[in-house]
């Protein structure tokens, strides 16, 4: 044996019996391996990568994943780094970007995005939190770094999983070190699949339904000084109809330290035919984005040149056994909408709860059940918004009557009608802000990303007929029904102190409010607590009287139930159960719950 042989062993990494195995280190494991730390779970982490992400890719994160990364612990960090609110008010479409005739460059119309920053009173009402803007290069070091900090040692890339099996107590695992190509095997109760399907699902059977290779994008991210063209400082996302092209272009600012107009670092997406080998080579593409611009002589640092498609898919399972699928290894999006990381974070909240009382003894692993029901159903829509997103874009296009086939003058003739120039005026002008219009259905989809329900064990429904909804894209109406997120609402304690609703689940526990006059649930719950060893609080609110005050009462518009009732809400802050007010037993009624909901009896 020689010296290099004995480094090799002394150097290999050791079994490891853990509970909870995470498999993959971007969005969806990063965020699970923090919430299970949070709720003190040992877990590991291993992703077959080298490190985070080195594309910018995803980077809108809506107002619930926010408040899940507060959770984390790691809002504050994303805030700081991410684009400014006055950055990020509005998305905007423009006749090309740069060229000879006056017509390049001018705004064809603008939408306000994802709570205008936080102008919009309806986000503000909706959550303490705002939607912010940070590309994955960027959040998932933040991540990572904080993952580390939780679990230091158990964050760990480029380690692969090379085989795993599945018994009745639990799943072993075979990891690679790929930094010496040492093996070692890691035992775990369960393990959480967040490798985006290139792993686990293929090995365990679970097929990837939907859509592919409905559009082929080129992606250049570059370092360049755009500030000439890209005027408006107050726009995030620009959409950009290129008569040269006759196709959609799109551009989004990457910071990091200068935002709008300045920032320093860009990524440019433009649609390609299925059959141009030309946009395989990079050099191509990088003088096809400076022409197309209007710009050849930009002055452009490329860092990478990507290639994707837009497709719609979903997996047929998100849980066998043990295993567990979150992320993009359970559904993949277009990024139109910014649904798919902000999905996959919202699957880790989801996931990580239940997995967590499974493992206290709370929970029956029965609860766990409940997640493919809940998010597969979530998730299916999400994907849906984002192709239809999508699509929407094209329809456009085509509308206004821009096409590859025309030629520059023609397509110009198009962008000249949509400002209201020629002929037709003020109608081809009215007629194009219509269409335009159109896409509030991505920018303004509030009720994808609160007014959603889920229905499965883990929800007890109360009876009530589920009101009509009044868009069921972009108007979120905020509710109590079982199986909804809990309401913001603003609190104040007996000290006079403000504070989220959010903030009052403790993480981990089952909180029940209950009105002024609800003690006999308050009681109930705290005597359930007690008896069967289960993490529940209990709390009244109520603009006078409670434990908690309602200062502008906004809780008292929202909550749906009497003075006498209440509502058990999950840990993950959705509602569980509701009584619109008293009843004659009510510790027998929230056991009955509580059992339902956990897969175990209740006393």
């Amino acid at each position: 044996m020689d010296a290099h042989d004995v480094t090799r062993m002394e150097t290999t990494m050791p079994d490891v019996d853990v509970p909870v195995l995470i498999v993959g280190g971007g969005g969806a494991g990063l965020t699970a391996s923090m919430l299970l730390a949070k709720l003190g779970v040992e877990t590991l982490l291993v992703s077959a990568l080298p490190t985070t992400s080195i594309l910018p890719k995803a980077h809108v994160l809506n107002q619930r994943a926010m408040e899940i990364l507060d959770d984390a612990g790691v809002a504050n960090e994303i805030y700081a780094r991410g684009t400014p609110p006055e950055n990020m008010r509005y998305t905007a479409f423009y006749a090309g970007f740069a060229g000879p005739d006056p017509v390049y460059g001018k705004r064809l119309a603008r939408l306000e995005c994802w709570g205008a920053g936080g102008l919009d009173p309806d986000w503000a009402s909706a959550s303490p939190c705002l939607t912010t803007n940070l590309p994955q290069i960027r959040l998932e070091p933040l991540l990572k770094a904080h993952a580390e900090s939780l679990a230091p040692g158990r964050v760990r890339f480029h380690h692969e999983v090379i085989d795993l099996a599945q018994d009745a107590s639990g799943v072993t695992a075979t990891v690679r070190d790929k930094n010496d190509d040492s093996t070692y095997t890691v035992r775990a109760r369960y393990v959480l699949a967040c490798d985006g399907g290139r792993t686990i699902g293929r090995k365990l059977g679970v097929e990837m339904e939907g859509v592919r290779d409905l559009v082929r994008i080129v992606s250049i991210y570059m370092t360049a000084d755009l500030s000439r063209w890209a005027t408006d400082d107050d726009t995030l996302i620009r959409w950009i109809l290129l008569p040269d092209a006759g196709l959609w272009g799109t551009l989004v600012p990457m910071g990091p330290t200068r935002w709008g107009r300045h920032s320093e670092e860009w990524v440019f997406h433009l649609s390609y035919e299925h059959d141009d080998a030309r946009a395989m080579d990079d050099g191509y593409a990088i003088a096809r984005m400076k022409e197309v611009l209007g710009v050849p002589d930009l002055d452009a640092q490329v860092h990478v040149v990507s290639r994707w498609s837009i497709e719609g898919i979903l997996a047929s399972r998100f849980r066998v056994g043990r295993v567990l699928f979150v992320g993009d290894a359970a559904h993949r999006h277009p990024p139109t909408g910014g649904l798919g990381l902000t999905s996959a974070i919202h699957d880790a909240q989801n996931v990580c709860w239940k997995v967590a009382a499974v493992l206290a003894g709370h929970a029956g692993d029965g609860l766990l059940d409940s997640y493919e029901p809940e998010r597969r159903a979530s998730d299916g829509r999400n994907v849906q918004r984002s192709l239809e997103n999508a699509m929407n874009h094209t329809v456009i296009g085509q509308t206004l009557g821009l096409n590859p086939s025309s030629d520059v003058d023609a397509n110009l003739a198009v962008l000249r009608r949509a400002l209201g120039d020629g002929p037709e005026g003020a109608e081809g002008r009215r007629s194009a802000l219509a269409l335009f219009a159109t896409q509030s259905m991505e920018f303004r989809e509030h009720a994808i990303e609160f007014g959603y329900r889920y229905q499965s064990s883990a929800v007890v429904p109360d009876g009530t007929p589920e009101p009509p909804a009044l868009d069921d894209v972009r108007v979120y109406v905020p509710s109590t029904r079982p199986g909804v997120p809990l309401p913001h609402a603003e609190l104040e304690d007996r000290d006079g102190a403000r504070l989220a609703i959010k903030d009052v689940v403790r993480p981990g526990r089952f909180l029940l409010i209950a009105g002024e006059d609800g003690q006999a649930w308050i009681d109930a719950a705290r005597s359930i607590a007690r008896d069967a060893a289960l993490p529940i609080d209990a709390i009244r609110i109520g603009h006078l009287d409670g434990d908690y005050r309602d200062p502008r009462c906004a809780w008292l518009r929202r909550r749906q139930f009497g003075r006498d009732g209440a509502v058990l809400v999950r840990p993950d802050r959705f509602v569980a159960w509701r009584s619109l007010g008293a009843v004659a037993q009510p510790r027998r009624v929230l056991s009955s719950a509580l059992a339902q909901i956990l897969d175990r009896a209740v006393a």
